[in-house]
């Protein structure tokens, strides 16, 4: 841990009084929730490709959360995360271009790089992952598949898409990490996970835009029931303690949350699903595109120690926290 976020963790042990807090902040998802969907995705495809993909279904699972990895290694990793929306006006889906060149020619790479690029970024990955499948570059596929994966998840979480990312603006810091990891840490046996067969994308770019404006959509519930809940619950019952391994550590209640988790009517599971059957159809859309390349020829491969090495490397850069960073999940 940085000096910077120690500091900020020992701020808050003083003005709260207790002994050890700890805030559930998760990246996209959470890694639990990613790595859950990223696995269930897997389900969606035809038969020409779930062979391949559940032999490397570890990979696919343990690797959905390489992108929020690098985010402290990476330079310009950060903003493929999330948009700001609001930074763009009050009517954002009428004035953001849809292509990555007219909305760099109309608001510069900076501005962009600025209030994040990720409905661009899930465009561009998904390229890359058909351009592995074009070279039959099963490392390629693999890590591409992973990474769309978790940019496609991102996408569908309502609190990435403004700039009161973790509520901070509203006074209701930690609400990130409380909607898209501990909800569905606690509550994803409840959930359906079957969303039926990937289907061909004709349009990737508006498939990817109209999910973005659904998502969004969400975000004034995620805000407001957290808001009217604590006002009716009232602060002590919101909070509670939960051991994490040698730590007591100060959480979301399991009575706010589920009452929190009722008021919202299931959206958690629904962007879930959303999510799953997302990139169940980017991943079958990129094979298509393809041309449909045999997977059944590849699934002799085995990860090479350089792409072992490097995704080592991630994880090591990623505990250490070497670059800083926006905090935005």
């Amino acid at each position: 841990m940085n000096s910077s976020k120690f500091q900020t963790k020992l701020m808050s042990f003083f003005a709260i009084g207790f002994l050890l807090i700890i805030p559930i902040n998760g990246h996209g998802w959470g890694f639990f929730a990613h790595k859950l969907i990223n696995r269930q995705a897997v389900f969606t495809l035809p038969p020409e490709m779930i062979p391949f993909f559940k032999k490397h279904i570890e990979y696919i699972t343990e690797n959905a959360v390489n992108p929020d990895r690098r985010r402290y290694a990476v330079e310009g990793e950060a903003p493929r995360h999330f948009i700001d929306l609001e930074n763009f006006g009050n009517q954002p889906f009428e004035h953001l271009p849809k292509r990555w060149n007219e909305a760099v020619e109309k608001f510069t790479v900076d501005t962009l790089m600025a209030h994040g690029t990720a409905p661009w970024n899930v465009y561009r990955v998904f390229n890359q992952l058909t351009k592995a499948f074009e070279n039959r570059d099963v490392g390629g596929i693999l890590r591409f598949a992973a990474d769309l994966g978790h940019y496609i998840g991102d996408l569908n979480v309502p609190l990435h898409t403004t700039a009161n990312y973790n509520g901070q603006l509203t006074n209701q810091y930690g609400i990130h990490g409380f909607w898209e990891s501990r909800l569905p840490e606690l509550y994803a046996d409840e959930y359906d996970f079957f969303v039926g067969r990937a289907n061909y994308v004709n349009d990737p770019t508006e498939y990817i835009w109209q999910s973005l404006k659904e998502t969004n959509a969400a975000l004034d519930s995620v805000l407001s029931f957290e808001r009217e809940l604590t006002e009716k619950i009232g602060e002590s019952r919101k909070w509670g303690f939960e051991d994490r391994g040698q730590m007591t550590v100060r959480v979301y209640s399991r009575t706010f949350s589920r009452a929190y988790h009722d008021m919202l009517g299931g959206q958690v599971e629904h962007r879930m699903r959303k999510s799953i059957k997302m990139i169940g159809d980017f991943w079958y859309t990129a094979w298509v595109n393809a041309g449909q390349p045999d997977l059944l020829e590849l699934a002799g491969y085995t990860m090479d120690p350089q792409t072992l090495s490097k995704m080592e490397k991630e994880r090591e850069d990623w505990e250490k926290g070497k670059i800083n960073v926006r905090e935005h999940h």
